[in-house]
């Protein structure tokens, strides 16, 4: 297994643009200025896409711009195009269930109430690597959750996430170079905050 195609999940506009629901874009965005790449808008596939030459391989990083409910549109046809089976795709997106900051990597599992994940699910078929960047716990516990998700991060949230970026970006480097096993096993732990 290794990963060929990396998207990110968010919903395309201004009005999205910093809200927790596009921390995958955040991520992603940061991630592909690290390496020096440049994204395209691939209308065919409903995305941007950025394409990664590295020795002996291509790689895709994509945004859907198929808003987050129906990402699995864009990234299924991009796997379609480009013969990339789902073990070889990453989705990186926000995960309501994990503490702000913090990252998981898993590769089973249903959708767990995120319907950008749902997408992928229907579009794609499960085994792609789940790429978890924590925004919870939801506060107040009462909110709506559709409010919550397209809510902006409160100041100290957005000062504690740009702390963390550099360690989502290396996550995301050890995922891409040695796999999600090797990923699973350092991220996963309780203690890396």
């Amino acid at each position: 297994m290794s990963i060929s195609l990396v998207a990110g999940l968010g919903n395309p506009g201004r009005d999205y643009a910093s809200t927790r629901h596009n921390l995958g874009w955040v991520v992603l965005d940061a991630f592909a200025k690290k390496h020096g790449l440049a994204w395209q808008p691939a209308p065919s596939f409903e995305a941007e896409v950025a394409r990664w030459e590295t020795p002996g391989r291509t790689r895709w990083l994509a945004k859907p711009l198929t808003f987050m409910n129906d990402s699995g549109r864009a990234v299924g046809a991009l796997a379609r195009y480009y013969k990339i089976a789902p073990a070889d795709i990453a989705a990186v997106y926000d995960d309501l269930t994990i503490d702000l900051g913090l990252v998981k990597v898993t590769v089973t599992g249903s959708a767990g109430g995120h319907n950008g994940v749902a997408s992928l699910l229907e579009h794609v078929g499960d085994g792609f690597v789940r790429y978890r960047l924590g925004i919870g716990p939801k506060q107040p516990p009462q909110m709506e959750l559709t409010d919550f998700v397209l809510g902006k991060f409160t100041p100290e949230q957005h000062s504690h996430l740009t702390q963390q970026l550099d360690r989502h970006l290396q996550g995301l480097d050890l995922l891409l170079s040695r796999g999600a096993e090797a990923a699973m096993n350092q991220l996963n732990r309780r203690d890396q905050t």
